[in-house]
């Protein structure tokens, strides 16, 4: 019975295929010509411009300050935990078991909430930089993107970390730093 089902099938589906092949062949398109203009682009060092905006300065300056708080903060901890390490070692000798083990757990939580300072330290300093760069970013990308539409780029690419050590000029690549600093009112 499978054997026949599978037959029947099979002889429909050649049926089908060869009827499909005895369709009239059309005649094809002729080929078109493609004509490839070069495209126009900008290039410029994102970081370069960066560097001559004062927002971004000041965006660094408050890292700096955040960076030397934490590590004030950082400093403390440790002089707090050493002067306790020492009481600790001083009185190793003369202390009872129950006040070293309490001596001992101090030490370790002491241990921990630094390691604990330290990583949420991290972690906040990493939040507050993208915070502060990115209305200085976004300024960039605005003025890289108005000099784009004005000068007709198809794209502005982005030299720094030497991404392209070659670019062509041949009439078509615009250095375009100078048009952006002035977009930005820095030139």
């Amino acid at each position: 019975m499978k054997k026949t089902l599978t037959l029947i099938a099979l002889s429909a589906c050649t049926a089908f295929l060869s009827a499909q092949e005895t369709v009239l062949p059309v005649s094809a398109p002729a080929p078109q010509q493609v004509i490839i203009q070069p495209q126009h682009f900008g290039y410029l060092s994102c970081n370069d411009v960066l560097s001559a905006m004062p927002e971004y300065a000041q965006a660094l300056k408050s890292i700096d300050d955040l960076k030397k708080t934490y590590q004030q903060e950082m400093d403390r901890a440790e002089q707090e935990f050493s002067k306790k390490f020492a009481e600790y070692i001083d009185g190793q000798k003369s202390f009872p078991e129950n006040i070293m083990l309490k001596r001992q757990k101090e030490l370790q939580q002491l241990m921990e909430q630094s390691m604990q300072f330290k990583k949420e330290a991290q972690e906040l300093l990493a939040k507050a930089e993208a915070e502060l760069m990115s209305p200085v970013r976004s300024r960039l990308n605005n003025a890289i993107t108005a000099v784009g539409k004005r000068h007709n780029y198809a794209y502005v690419l982005n030299t720094d970390a030497n991404a392209y050590p070659y670019i062509s000029g041949e009439g078509e690549a615009e250095d375009c730093t100078d048009a952006v600093l002035v977009e930005l009112g820095i030139k």
